[in-house]
């Protein structure tokens, strides 16, 4: 017999395979998210985290993937002007898609536009309040913009979701006044 987190690690590895089950995809968030607070297992870990990327950005239409995907690429090249125009695009298609959300936040901060890039992540933050990655991003907005104690909360938050978020660990020490990291 298959215990649950043998199921659960087993509908992680085959994408798709707990949704066709039947099971909720809030159902299955709750799932992951209770993986990424309590698990110690790296390999765990990264199975949890890499499915709720996959559910995030299944919120939307493939066209609107397309366009994320796209708008990544430009923001990893170094050309936000264009990776917004994506992102806009990406959220006319799917404007409840949190990842979007972020996502423009991503390039409106590169572009030193921090406000706007506030305002998206609290959109994102509305749509998905466990979005880890935005408010991992939130907390670096506030750093730069000043925010101390903001950044700690935010960073404090995206840790009670994902005690083991990549860097999280490091930033917290930093903001906590503990060290470069």
């Amino acid at each position: 017999m298959m215990t649950r987190r043998a199921a659960l690690l087993l509908g992680m590895a085959l994408p798709g395979l707990a949704l066709a089950q039947g099971t909720p995809r809030a159902a299955e968030l709750d799932q992951l998210f209770a993986v990424l607070r309590d698990s110690q297992d790296a390999a765990q870990l990264a199975l949890a985290e890499a499915r709720i990327r996959q559910l995030w950005l299944e919120a939307a239409s493939p066209a609107a993937r397309l366009l994320m995907q796209r708008g990544t690429r430009n923001l990893n090249a170094r050309l936000p002007e264009e990776a917004i125009e994506d992102f806009d695009a990406a959220l006319t298609l799917a404007p409840n898609a949190a990842s979007a959300w972020h996502l423009r936040a991503e390039a409106l901060a590169a572009l030193g536009q921090l406000r706007e890039a506030a305002r998206d992540l609290a959109e994102a933050l509305r749509l998905e309040p466990r979005h880890f990655i935005a408010l991992q991003s939130l907390s670096r907005l506030q750093t730069e913009a000043g925010d101390a104690p903001g950044a700690l909360r935010s960073m404090e938050a995206a840790l009670a979701l994902y005690p083991a978020l990549p860097g999280g660990a490091a930033a917290l020490r930093r903001l906590k006044g503990g060290g470069r990291g």
